[in-house]
C-alpha cells in the first residue's frame, strides 16, 4: 500500500489516518521499523513537523514506539492492543498470567469457530514449530511457537481477543524465548499436538484444558511451585 500525497486540509489527521491504515493492514507489521522521517516527508508531501506530530500521536495511542537513536517501530495494530501492550510488564510471571487468560478462552472459542482454513494453517504452524524444536534453534523456536499461538487466537474469530493478543505479541515472543530450554530433548518438550487436535476435533473443553495446562506448568516453574514434570518446558 503506497503512501500518497495529502491535501492541505487536516494534514496531521490525514497522515495519522494513512499510517494507521498501513499498520492495521499489516503493510507495516508489528515489530518493524517504519520508514525514516525524511522518507515519510517526501512520500507524503508534508513538512517534518506534520510527520512528527502524527508519529507522536500514534505513539501516544500505543501503535508506534519511538526508540531514540534507533527509529520508530510498530508495536500494535490498534489503540486497544496498544493500551494492553503498555500495561504488560516485562515480568515473566505477569506475562504468562495474561497469556493464560487470553489463550485459554481463545482455544475454547477456536474449537467451535475454526474453519477448514484455520485447521490447515494451524497444522502448518505446528509442523514448523516442531521442526524448530527438533533443530534446537532458540530464535526459530521463539518465532514459530509464537506464530502458532497467534494463529490459534485468530481461529477464535473474536476481533477483540485477537487485538488484545496482538498487543502483547512482543511480550509473548520474549516469554517463549525465556522459557525455552535447548538442553531439553525434543521428546521432553511440551507438545501442542493435543491442543491442535482438540481444536480440530471441535472439543472446546479439551482445547481450553490443553491451552491452560502448559502455561500452568510454566507458572509453577517460574514461581518455584511443585509440578509433575519440571523438565518439560513450553516453547
Amino acid at each position: 500500500m503506497p503512501l500518497v500525497t495529502t491535501t492541505r486540509t487536516g494534514l496531521v489527521e490525514q497522515v495519522i489516518a494513512q499510517m494507521r491504515q498501513l499498520v492495521a493492514s499489516g503493510e507495516w507489521p508489528i515489530g518493524q521499523r517504519i520508514p525514516p522521517e525524511a522518507e515519510l516527508v517526501q512520500a507524503l508531501g508534508v513538512g517534518r513537523n506534520t510527520v512528527r506530530e502524527a508519529v507522536r500521536a500514534l505513539a501516544h495511542a500505543g501503535l508506534l514506539e519511538v526508540r531514540q537513536g534507533d527509529g520508530t517501530f510498530v508495536r500494535a495494530t490498534s489503540e486497544i492492543s496498544g493500551a494492553v501492550g503498555k500495561l504488560c510488564t516485562t515480568e515473566l510471571r505477569q506475562v504468562l498470567e495474561v497469556r493464560r487468560a487470553l489463550e485459554v478462552e481463545s482455544a475454547r472459542l477456536a474449537a467451535t469457530a475454526r474453519t477448514d482454513t484455520d485447521v490447515a494453517e494451524l497444522e502448518v504452524a505446528l509442523r514448523e514449530r516442531d521442526a524448530a524444536i527438533g533443530e534446537r534453534d532458540p530464535e526459530r523456536v521463539a518465532h514459530t511457537d509464537s506464530s502458532f499461538h497467534l494463529r490459534l487466537v485468530q481461529a477464535s474469530h473474536n476481533p477483540v481477543l485477537i487485538q488484545l493478543y496482538q498487543g502483547i505479541s512482543e511480550a509473548v515472543l520474549s516469554s517463549v524465548a525465556t522459557t525455552f530450554d535447548p538442553t531439553v530433548p525434543p521428546e521432553r518438550t511440551v507438545s501442542h499436538t493435543e491442543l491442535f487436535e482438540a481444536v480440530r476435533d471441535g472439543n472446546p473443553e479439551r482445547a481450553a484444558a490443553e491451552a491452560g495446562g502448559f502455561l500452568d506448568e510454566l507458572l509453577a516453574d517460574v514461581e518455584g511451585l511443585p509440578e509433575t514434570d519440571t523438565s518439560a518446558r513450553e516453547t
